[in-house]
């Protein structure tokens, strides 16, 4: 398979120049598994598992193959196997901070152009969600697209798509209903050869079936809408890439509940561009926005120029990240500490 195909490009070839010389591979991985990686190369496809110093030297989940990354491989070809010794530099990635009370990154997609944030007009619609993916989004270093979905099982779409304008700012938005193939010529200019697209939202919005209209065939496994609270049923269970005939690369994601941030502050500032605009307004620097003469925050609520739940959104994210900061520092401190006490009795038994 042609590399550029894959999204290859000089950036990966000018850090890839040291290790080609000394006889290794490369390739990207399309799929991982209880870390086994299923990867696409010149020579085909491989399935790889990092090697005994990889895992020694790696710091944390985030260290470790994604969907989407280039790693340095060394190929077993009379076995069609390989072993993955380095991860190429990631140009963007999309992380998320494990679900559960662990504060662990793990890395949804990498090496991606834009991301497509997948929401469902049906009764699951949510507009807080559609924040919080924005604000991922901005912070991975693709660019955000939103998609509303299943626009054939909308009564109000106009009212969705005004919901969606008040928070979706600087950000383009398609309606789409993939069943009926409404709308997907406008999706077909973000998907180009040597493109990577993410898919991204909850379960049943309609992610696998938008690969399917894109690649004229059952590629992903779909599934249908729960009739008691109108959610998707979970039919993505791991997160796989997906080489369009036509050029591009699609990568589609498990729906997740639970979105829990990791390093958000400059997707906040892009997400939320509006109140901080408003905030810089006022009339003290140090201004908490509860009440304070010359509030500019305050005014735009009490006028209605600013949607009360949307700030109240952004304050949780705030403290939310405020929070994940300060767990994420302490953590940081000790496996700088285990990595130390590590080296330290590496070197003792070299004694």
């Amino acid at each position: 398979m042609d590399l550029k195909t894959l999204g290859w490009n000089q950036q990966f070839e000018n850090e890839f120049d040291t290790f080609k010389q000394e006889g290794y591979s490369v390739g990207r991985v399309a799929l991982e598994h209880k870390h086994m990686y299923r990867v696409l190369t010149e020579h085909g496809e491989v399935l790889a598992e990092v090697s005994g110093k990889f895992q020694y030297n790696a710091a944390g989940r985030g260290a470790y193959p994604a969907v989407g990354d280039w790693v340095v491989l060394s190929i077993r070809k009379d076995e069609g196997k390989a072993t993955i010794h380095h991860v190429l530099q990631r140009k963007s990635k999309f992380s998320r901070n494990i679900a559960g009370a662990t504060t662990e990154e793990q890395i949804v997609a990498a090496n991606v152009d834009t991301v497509f944030i997948v929401a469902a007009l049906n009764a699951d619609f949510n507009v807080r969600r559609i924040e919080r993916y924005m604000l991922m989004a901005w912070e991975s270093g693709a660019n955000p697209v939103i998609i509303l979905s299943k626009a054939d099982l909308c009564q109000d779409i106009d009212e969705k798509v005004q919901e969606t304008e008040s928070v979706a700012i600087g950000v383009p938005f398609h309606v789409v209903s993939a069943e009926r193939s409404i709308g997907l010529d406008a999706l077909s200019d973000y998907i180009k050869e040597g493109n990577t697209v993410a898919l991204l939202g909850s379960s049943g919005v309609g992610k696998s079936t938008l690969v399917n209209a894109f690649t004229g065939k059952e590629t992903l496994k779909t599934g249908g809408i729960r009739e008691d609270d109108d959610r998707g049923r979970h039919t993505t269970t791991h997160r796989e890439l997906v080489v369009l005939e036509q050029g591009g690369i699609l990568i589609d994601t498990p729906g997740m509940r639970e979105l829990q941030l990791w390093e958000s502050d400059s997707g906040l500032s892009q997400g939320f561009s509006d109140i901080e605009e408003l905030a810089s307004r006022c009339k003290f620097r140090d201004c908490g926005h509860n009440g304070e003469p010359g509030c500019a925050v305050h005014d735009a609520i009490e006028q209605g120029d600013l949607d009360a739940e949307r700030y109240k959104s952004y304050l949780k994210l705030q403290k939310e990240l405020a929070y994940l900061e300060r767990k994420e520092d302490k953590q940081l401190a000790q496996a700088q500490k285990d990595k130390w006490k590590k080296v330290t009795m590496g070197q003792r038994k070299k004694k």
